[in-house]
């Protein structure tokens, strides 16, 4: 893969793609697929700024074009799940790639080609966003240039995962917070992420007396970003929204509490329009932690995992508010013997992440290893817990290399990187397997109708 000037751009794809003002005729797929969709996402990356924009633009075009759809998966959350009219229950597994996002993605969408895969959801956190350099349209620009690369056609959904609220800033200066998290958003709806997980989560507060009001501040912004994202969101799309009512690593959360949430939120959200569309699922806690708990000898620690957490909220949040059930977050390092229990028990949706990064860490070579744990040492090291051993400090910092280092990600050799994506395509397969989602494209096309929306070539 190499950068491309807009020059080179326009020189290539002569023959082989017409640019017109707002769209794109292919004039030849396989040609697209070869070399050329590599350039453009490498060029969409790591090229300057104008040649960044024209890649990414194009790569769009050519998505829908091709009839790859960056989409909401609202209605089937809301419809099929909250219904329960799917003929089988499914868990969508929401996926963060923080590194080697163009090639990792590719072996998801592999899959989702070979399986009839169509539930499943490509995203990223807001502290990703940052730690790993991947702001939203370059984020989307990886997705849909992996489905063309793959031959994949159908909705894409892209989501925003976690635009958390942070508590010490919200509480010095709420309208400060919540207008970044509101200018975040924006951002990201407007590189077609159609799903956006709301979490001020972090802003309960169990010392008050009632549950209501340990959600007070919680249910608010939720509330408030529910309402803004109806004002930004494109014509002919309703965003899915997801909320959280209990902060992933804290106490496990309860149906009361969830309730609770719920009775405040729904009564909030009326005050800006009667009809406005809610929130299409919930997060809570079951035990687990993001990343995992690395015990000092850098093994993952086993959680106890409360299932009945995830069935008793969901069953509510479908019967009771038409919400396809309830969220599980920092599920990748859960024993493979657990992934079949989650659609048994009926939850909508798993996010998935440190997984695929062990693997990726697995398969890289001793001396590029080395070098970024030399960098974490040094510039990470006041990260360090009192108490860590070196691998538990690694374990909890590594993420955060997938930033700095991230072109020699990319150029990594053929060779090194073609062990580590075998593994990683067995372990999006077997994922996929376990919580159901092979042959959805037909119960995803009957919910989820994609709007194209077209953009103009930029100057």
């Amino acid at each position: 893969m190499k950068t491309l000037s807009v020059e080179n751009i326009k020189a290539r794809t002569q023959g082989v793609v017409e640019l017109k003002e707002d769209r794109v005729n292919v004039l030849d797929a396989e040609k697209v697929r070869g070399e050329l969709i590599d350039d453009l996402i490498y060029t969409a990356v790591f090229g300057d700024e104008k040649a960044k924009e024209l890649a990414r633009w194009l790569i769009r075009a050519i998505a829908l074009e091709l009839n790859i759809v960056p989409a909401s998966i609202h209605d089937l959350y809301t419809k099929g799940m909250a219904n329960e009219e799917i003929d089988k229950w499914f868990t969508v597994p929401a996926m963060n790639i923080r590194g080697m996002t163009y090639d990792v993605m590719r072996q998801i969408f592999k899959v989702a080609v070979d399986k009839n895969v169509g539930a499943f959801i490509l995203e990223i956190a807001k502290s990703e966003i940052g730690y790993t350099d991947q702001r939203p349209a370059e984020y989307t620009a990886c997705a849909l240039a992996a489905a063309i690369k793959e031959g994949f056609e159908g909705p894409v959904f892209i989501q925003g995962d976690h635009f958390q609220f942070n508590a010490k800033r919200y509480f010095e200066n709420p309208e400060k917070e919540l207008e970044s998290i509101k200018a975040l958003t924006k951002e990201a709806i407007e590189a077609d992420f159609f799903n956006i997980d709301i979490d001020p989560s972090t802003l309960v507060d169990y010392s008050k007396p009632t549950l209501k009001e340990q959600q007070l501040h919680n249910y608010l912004n939720t509330a408030k970003m529910t309402a803004y994202i109806r004002e930004i969101e494109p014509e002919g799309v309703t965003v899915s929204v997801g909320g959280e009512i209990g902060h992933i690593g804290g106490k496990n959360s309860t149906p009361e509490e969830f309730e609770a949430f719920m009775e405040g939120y729904l009564e909030e959200l009326r005050k800006y329009g009667e009809n406005l569309p809610h929130i299409s699922k919930i997060s809570v806690q079951t035990g687990t932690e993001h990343g995992g708990i690395p015990l000092p000898d850098g093994r993952v620690a086993e959680v106890k995992l409360d299932f009945s957490v995830l069935e008793s909220i969901g069953e509510i949040a479908r019967k009771k508010y038409q919400m396809a059930g309830a969220v599980q977050h920092g599920a990748s390092t859960l024993p493979d013997e657990l992934f079949h229990k989650f659609p048994e028990v009926k939850t909508a949706e798993i996010h998935l992440a440190t997984g695929f990064q062990n693997i990726i860490y697995e398969y890289l070579p001793e001396d590029f290893k080395q070098e970024i744990y030399n960098w974490l040492k040094t510039e990470l090291k006041n990260e360090w817990k009192e108490g860590w051993t070196e691998q538990q400090f690694i374990y909890k910092t590594r993420k955060k290399a997938f930033g700095k280092f991230k072109k020699a990600f990319w150029d990594l050799p053929h060779d090194v990187k073609r062990p580590m994506l075998d593994a990683l395509l067995e372990k999006f397969h077997f994922l996929f397997d376990q919580l159901g989602v092979f042959d959805t494209k037909e119960v995803v096309n009957r919910y989820v109708k994609p709007v194209k929306i077209y953009k103009k070539q930029p100057e």
